[in-house]
C-alpha cells in the first residue's frame, strides 16, 4: 500500500480515537468509511482490519484508565460471556454468507439513534440522581451476544453499541468505558484470529490488510491514550454529552450510507 495512503489511516486513527475513547469507544465503526471510501480496502477484508485495528489501538486507552484507577471490573466479564461466541459466529456469517449491509445499517441505526437522542437530551438537564436499578448482569451478556455478531460482521469493535446501551439503563460512563473497551479488545483478538483461520479454507479477500491495520492502530493507540487522559478532565455530563452525540452521528451515517 501506498505510504500516503498509510499516513491517511494513521492520521485518521489517532483523531477517531482520541474523540471516541473517553466514551469507552475503540472508534473502528468510524475507521470503516476511511477503509471503504479513500484507501479501497476490500470487502470482506475491511472487517478484520478494523478488528486489527481494535487489536493494536484499544490498550492505549486501558493503559491510561488503569494508570486513573479506574479498571474494568465484573461487568467485562458479563460483556465477554455474550461477545466472544457472538464474534465468532458473525465473523463465519460475513465469510459464508455475506449478509445485507444496509439492512445492518438501518436496523442498527433504529438503535442507535433514539439512545443517542435520549443522552443528549439527559446530559443538557439539570443533575438528577438516578434511582433506576442496576442492569441484571444476565441481560449483559445477551446485550454483548448481539453486539458480538455484529462485531464479527462488521468489525466495529462493539463498544459503539455497547457503551450507549449500557449508559442509557443508568451506568456511569466512567464505569462502562473502561468495560467496554476490555470487551472490544479480547472480542477483537478473537475476531481477528477467526478471520485469519477463515482465510485459510475461503476464497476472496478475506484477510485483514496487515500493514495498514496496524498503522491505523498505532494512531490509535496514540489517540486512546490522549482520549483516557482527556476523559478526567471532562465531567460525567460532558461525557454523556459526548457519548449521545457520537451514537447520533453514527446513526445518521448509517441511513445515509444504508440509502446510499
Amino acid at each position: 500500500m501506498p505510504a500516503g495512503e498509510l499516513i491517511v489511516g494513521l492520521f485518521f486513527g489517532f483523531v477517531i480515537a482520541v474523540v471516541t475513547a473517553p466514551v469507552g469507544v475503540s472508534g473502528a465503526v468510524f475507521l470503516l468509511p476511511v477503509q471503504l471510501d479513500l484507501l479501497d480496502v476490500p470487502s470482506p477484508a475491511v472487517t478484520p482490519t478494523n478488528l486489527l485495528f481494535n487489536v493494536v489501538a484499544t490498550p492505549g486507552a486501558l493503559l491510561r484508565y488503569r494508570a486513573q484507577g479506574q479498571r474494568p471490573g465484573e461487568l467485562t466479564r458479563w460483556m465477554l460471556v455474550g461477545t466472544i461466541p457472538g464474534v465468532i459466529v458473525g465473523a463465519v456469517i460475513r465469510v459464508l454468507f455475506v449478509p445485507d449491509v444496509r439492512a445492518f445499517r438501518l436496523v442498527a441505526a433504529g438503535v442507535l439513534l433514539p439512545i443517542g437522542v435520549w443522552l443528549t437530551i439527559r446530559a443538557m438537564r439539570p443533575h438528577r440522581v438516578s434511582r433506576r436499578p442496576p442492569l441484571p448482569r444476565r441481560w449483559v451478556s445477551v446485550i454483548g451476544g448481539v453486539v458480538g455478531v455484529a462485531a464479527g460482521l462488521y468489525g466495529i469493535g462493539g463498544g459503539s453499541l455497547l457503551a450507549p446501551i449500557l449508559v442509557a439503563t443508568g451506568l456511569s460512563v466512567a464505569t462502562v468505558a473502561p468495560a467496554a473497551l476490555t470487551a472490544t479488545l479480547v472480542t477483537s483478538v478473537v475476531g481477528a484470529l477467526t478471520f485469519a483461520l477463515l482465510a485459510l479454507v475461503a476464497p476472496g479477500a478475506v484477510a485483514p490488510e496487515w500493514v495498514l491495520g496496524l498503522v491505523c492502530g498505532l494512531g490509535g493507540l496514540a489517540g486512546g491514550y490522549v482520549g483516557a487522559r482527556l476523559s478526567r478532565r471532562l465531567p460525567e455530563r460532558a461525557l454523556t454529552l459526548l457519548l449521545g452525540l457520537t451514537a447520533t452521528a453514527l446513526a445518521i451515517f448509517y441511513v445515509v450510507q444504508a440509502l446510499r
